[in-house]
């Protein structure tokens, strides 16, 4: 872990097939301390892609590629968003203000960006640069988890493919993971349209890398066991996905 602020797995320069990136893969409020209401927010989705870090992880080790992950809770800034987005710091949750975020101004906003968001994204960057010197381009592919019920309803898709390019390759993994079993669906719960895959759409265009982003439910991942088998059922499906 560099600072705190990033975590690498695995080895760029070992030629794997893919880049992964998990962007929420920590729930670390290093600087603060949050107040005990606001605790219970920090260990639930707000705060972190639960299991996501997990699965990153071991898909790391199966398919022998590499990963940048995130060392820092979204609530400090949002490693997804562009930090001139309203959302790139939140200033409460669920009607709820958060005590470490109140009153943060332009400053404070730039100030995290240095601190945190930067680095890592400058770390996505060089491990990039590193693999793409030992041979092919890789495949990039962002990492995210999503809950299972949201706003009362539950989200029946086990899997979802976000892309706002690369349609092609979205629609073969959509099928490979089905194959693995997995309830499927092609951007949900979220949309790529929607900008919603900012980190991995910033590194794919930079580096001309196909990308897309995998969204896992948290109840098939929320252990390290669960991680551990999905990660197994995920890997099969990526091999559609790896380069030529």
């Amino acid at each position: 872990m560099a600072g705190g602020v990033y975590e690498i797995c695995g080895d760029p320069r070992a030629g794997g097939p893919f880049v992964f990136t998990c962007d929420h893969a920590a729930k670390r409020i290093d600087e603060w301390r949050p107040e005990p209401a606001e605790r219970p927010l920090v260990e639930a989705h707000w705060g972190w892609d639960i299991g996501a870090a997990d699965l990153t992880r071991a898909l790391v080790r199966l398919t022998g590629s590499f990963a940048v992950l995130s060392g820092f809770s979204r609530l400090v800034c949002d490693a997804n968003r562009h930090p001139a987005e309203p959302s790139f710091v939140v200033e409460e949750v669920e009607g709820r203000p958060l005590s470490f975020n109140r009153g943060v101004d332009a400053v404070e906003r730039r100030r995290r960006q240095r601190r945190y968001f930067d680095p890592y994204h400058e770390a996505i960057d060089r491990g990039i640069a590193e693999r793409r010197a030992t041979g092919p381009a890789p495949r990039l592919c962002a990492v995210h988890s999503f809950t299972p019920i949201f706003l009362g309803r539950r989200r029946p898709m086990e899997v979802g493919v976000l892309f706002d390019a690369h349609d092609e390759h979205a629609w073969r993994l959509e099928g490979a993971l089905a194959e693995q079993g997995f309830e499927c669906a092609l951007n949900a719960p979220y949309s790529g349209y929607d900008g919603l895959i900012y980190s991995a759409a910033r590194h794919g265009r930079r580096h001309d890398l196909v990308y897309l982003e995998l969204e896992v439910r948290q109840d098939l991942i929320d252990t390290p066991e669960r991680a551990e088998t999905v990660a197994g059922r995920i890997a099969g499906a990526l091999a559609w996905f790896a380069p030529a």
